[in-house]
């Protein structure tokens, strides 16, 4: 380690003194530029995305508390007494004409309701199953679909089979 040093110095021994100057200013310079391509630079861009790393951050924690709220509410309507059967096929009914229309069937048998949609579209099922989760207080059993159409308009077609306790009553 020290060889080097010790022929730099005699090398710049060697120079004029101007020279010496102009390479210590060479030297200062670089390492001006080392210290802050290394260590400044990525500190400030750090620092610069801070605000919005931390807007998605607010943004996620506003939707998980959101998500946690439906949760506890989800939780508190299964502890309370239990939607009547009666109460449960007339939510599910309405959700079904409201969201899917004429593209829906409703057959309930025993425990179950068989529902059979012809045609729905993604965000018509997706928003009837969320009320039938939020309303009826019934869940997906089983289901059996078929995507038809292409890909910028599919449908779905086939039957949903929905059961909860509300259903596990008499007719």
């Amino acid at each position: 380690m020290n060889a080097p040093f010790a022929a730099f110095s005699a090398f710049a021994q060697r120079l004029q003194p101007r020279e010496r100057l102009a390479l210590g200013l060479a030297l200062l310079v670089l390492g001006a530029y080392l210290l802050w391509a290394v260590a400044l630079a990525p500190a400030l861009r750090a620092l610069r995305a801070v605000p919005a790393q931390q807007a998605v951050a607010d943004r996620q924690l506003a939707e998980v508390r959101a998500m946690a709220q439906q949760a506890r509410g989800l939780l508190e309507r299964q502890r309370a007494q239990p939607l009547p059967r009666a109460d449960s096929l007339r939510a599910l009914e309405t959700a079904t004409r409201q969201t899917l229309g004429a593209s829906a069937r409703i057959e309930p048998v025993g425990d179950r309701v068989t529902v059979t949609l012809t045609a729905a579209t993604p965000e018509a099922l997706a928003q009837w199953l969320a009320q039938a989760r939020l309303n009826a207080r019934l869940l997906p059993i089983e289901s059996r679909l078929q995507r038809a159409g292409d890909n910028t308009a599919p449908r779905w077609s086939g039957t949903v089979v929905l059961g909860g306790a509300a259903l596990a009553g008499t007719p």
